[in-house]
């Protein structure tokens, strides 16, 4: 409640310096949308809006402050990739992992999977990173869709262990451990489980980024 309270005042603050009313339905609009984030970080954001040579004379809509919060859908599908592909040469096939943006599994398992993907040849590098920014930019542009919680490695079944009664291999945690886990426990853990909700999504991706 506090924090959806400074996000209203500073709405209001900002509406009044652009000589414009606030109006309840205004105000929980940009609540919605900007409760993922870090109240601080909005603040900021709002401030370079307004000081702004080119956009600064308008009031910003929240799709504004999102963008600068966020970057641009490819800003972040080229950052995802470079972490992919750090994660596919340092931890390699063998090993399942877990990175912290469901997106990127989402790429990976429509590019045929982990191992596939860590055994990408040289050649082939430029289409890859193509192919998967644009699977990245399509997932995180639904807003809502299914992820697996982990990418597996080249290894046996998951029924295999349950035959055996053993736990799964340990995954490795790419990016921001918390985050990871987040993906890790809210995804489906034998196939693809549906984010209804996009400030959940929202939330796995940027409500650590302070600690990163």
């Amino acid at each position: 409640m506090e924090k959806q309270q400074a996000i209203i005042n500073l709405v209001k603050d900002v509406m009044k310096f652009y000589k414009q009313e606030a109006s309840p339905f205004a105000l929980q609009v940009w609540v919605n949308a900007m409760q993922a984030f870090e109240f601080e970080r909005v603040n900021k954001a709002f401030s370079a809006h307004v000081v702004n040579p080119e956009s600064g004379q308008f009031m910003p809509k929240p799709a504004d402050i999102i963008k600068a919060l966020q970057g641009t859908q490819t800003d972040r599908a080229s950052l995802a990739w470079a972490k992919a592909y750090e994660a596919a040469a340092s931890v390699g096939a063998y090993t399942d992992v877990v990175f912290d943006d469901p997106a990127i599994h989402c790429a990976i398992e429509d590019m045929g999977g982990w191992p596939k993907f860590c055994r990408t040849e040289t050649k082939d590098l430029s289409y890859a990173m193509h192919r998967f920014c644009e699977q990245h930019k399509a997932y995180t542009g639904r807003g809502q869709f299914e992820f697996p919680a982990r990418l597996r490695g080249d290894r046996s079944a998951d029924a295999e262990y349950e035959k055996k009664g053993l736990p799964l291999p340990k995954p490795k945690l790419i990016g921001n451990p918390e985050r990871a886990m987040t993906v890790l426990d809210g995804g489906s853990k034998t196939g693809r489980l549906m984010i209804s909700d996009a400030g959940a999504l929202a939330q796995i991706r940027y409500s650590s980024d302070a600690r990163q």
